[in-house]
């Protein structure tokens, strides 16, 4: 009998938060978005020194989020209600985004 352990996809995310007030109504109305799709936060920090870096972005902020599936994660992305979110909380609180790797995890 085979041993299949459970996975999931993760994205790691570098952010440049320009206002914590924004960014907060974001966080707090696209959770529930968010798990709709099973979809959610692993970690979660706020940067205070950043030493080195692959991109010119500024990154003040570093989380994981985690879906059972890409797949998951992309209908998630593209779902109407999670863009009118977006366009209204983060676009206005976020400068930049760096997707700093995604992954298949053992879980």
């Amino acid at each position: 009998m085979e041993n299949k352990q459970a996975t999931v996809f993760e994205m790691l995310v570098g952010l440049n938060v320009i206002d914590d007030e924004n960014y907060q109504q974001y966080r707090k109305n696209m959770t529930p978005i968010l798990h709709s799709y099973g979809g959610k936060f692993g970690y979660d920090f706020k940067v205070s020194e950043m030493l080195m870096s692959e991109t010119s972005n500024v990154i003040n902020r570093v989380f994981t989020i985690q879906f059972s599936d890409k797949e998951k994660m992309e209908a998630f992305f593209l779902d109407t209600d999670y863009k009118s979110v977006k366009e209204k909380y983060f676009e206005k609180s976020v400068e930049s985004t760096t997707i700093i790797s995604g992954y298949t995890k053992k879980i």
